[in-house]
């Protein structure tokens, strides 16, 4: 079968691999471009992908920074989970329709329809063992640090990483579902409270998410700082009341002067740029909270002394709890979330690299997520 194999810096390969096998309690998905396989494993025997019918739909983004920088959440060596290293199947953000059940399994059939949480843990260590999961000291990834990946044609995965999506959600929609999970816990790890200022610095896929569901929980004064220009105009379209572009003007100035001279009460760090964390921590009220999102290539400097002396509090988000993904679903149903704005464009599978990443890369300002057809 086909899958779409990270190799290394700038080294993204459509190769042919040995087709999954579904066991006991797994689920095999047949894909358009996306597997995943995770610990006791469901066996959804073919998810089929959908773009429109029998597909699966994968955003590219979060590959950017491994494709440009090299592995750094993706194992050189074998990892400690899932002892798998280099080349690996991408694919993390997907839907698709069960093709096959595997024996063991309860509560699904075939034809149904699932998003996968892609997050591997071993259930024993510490942070397991007080049912932080998603902080496993071991943590992995399907489509990251395991053969399975949302970017092939077959998956297999575990029953208790399916989440059933109702038939109103389009499967292209629901591949969008991950990304806005973990927004939902990243909003939900904050002390939000409804007439809060809430500013986001870095309008990604990620802070975009986390504006529709700040929009979702009532929040009406939302405020993004975005040096791209569409994506500044994306954050409006979701749900921001006010952009700024921090290249134009001194965003710093200009959130005090639309706080009263008070500063942000919470303040959401989606960037992963050293610029945009000082803009975070300058435009943070005093005892407010900064909620760390992104991800970073090299450890960034904070400052300690407005840290301290304010008493600004800050604090992580990894991830996403178990009802996340399931509140997600729900707001998606029900109208409260409308993510399609987020996917930017659609692209085959043979396509991936010139059309896909380096399209993220050189043409940044267009695309927010790109969605891969596998059937296509």
């Amino acid at each position: 079968m086909r899958a779409v194999r990270f190799h290394g810096r700038g080294d993204i390969r459509v190769d042919e691999v040995e087709e999954p096998i579904c066991g006991n309690g797994q689920v095999k998905a047949s894909l358009p471009l996306l597997l995943i396989t995770l610990p006791p494993r469901l066996s959804l025997e073919s998810l089929t992908k959908n773009l429109g019918l029998n597909r699966f739909d994968l955003p590219l983004s979060d590959y950017v920074a491994v494709y440009l920088a090299g592995p750094m959440i993706v194992p050189v060596t074998p990892h400690p989970l899932t002892d798998e290293k280099l080349p690996t199947t991408l694919g993390h953000e997907f839907s698709g329709t069960v093709e096959e059940i595997g024996s063991g399994v309860t509560g699904f059939k075939v034809g149904d329809r699932v998003v996968v949480k892609p997050n591997l843990f071993d259930g024993t260590c510490s942070n397991c063992s007080m049912g932080r999961f998603n902080c496993c000291e071991k943590v992995a990834f399907i489509g990251f640090s395991s053969q399975a990946g949302g970017l092939s044609d077959h998956i297999v995965v575990d029953s208790g990483h399916a989440i059933p999506l109702p038939e109103s959600i389009p499967l292209d929609i629901g591949a969008l579902v991950e990304p806005l999970a973990v927004a939902w816990h990243a909003v939900s790890r904050s002390p939000l409270q409804t007439n809060d200022t809430v500013l986001v610095v870095g309008a990604g896929p990620i802070g975009l998410a986390i504006i529709q569901v700040l929009k979702v929980k009532g929040i009406t004064s939302i405020i993004a700082v975005e040096v791209s220009e569409r994506r500044r105009e994306f954050a409006l379209v979701l749900g921001a009341t006010e952009v700024l572009n921090p290249v134009g003007v001194d965003a710093v100035t200009q959130i005090r002067a639309l706080t009263g001279n008070a500063g942000a009460d919470v303040v959401f760090e989606c960037s992963g740029a050293q610029a945009g964390l000082d803009t975070a921590v300058a435009g943070l009220r005093v005892h407010g909270t900064m909620v760390v999102v992104s991800l970073w290539e090299h450890r960034p400097t904070i400052d300690t002394f407005a840290v301290v002396f304010q008493e600004k509090n800050v604090i992580g988000a990894a991830l996403y709890d178990d009802g996340d993904f399931e509140a997600v679903i729900d707001e998606i149903a029900s109208g409260g979330i409308q993510p399609r704005p987020m996917i930017t464009s659609k692209i085959r599978l043979e396509d991936v690299d010139e059309r896909g990443f380096k399209a993220l890369i050189e043409e940044r300002d267009k695309h927010v997520k790109i969605l891969v057809d596998i059937s296509a």
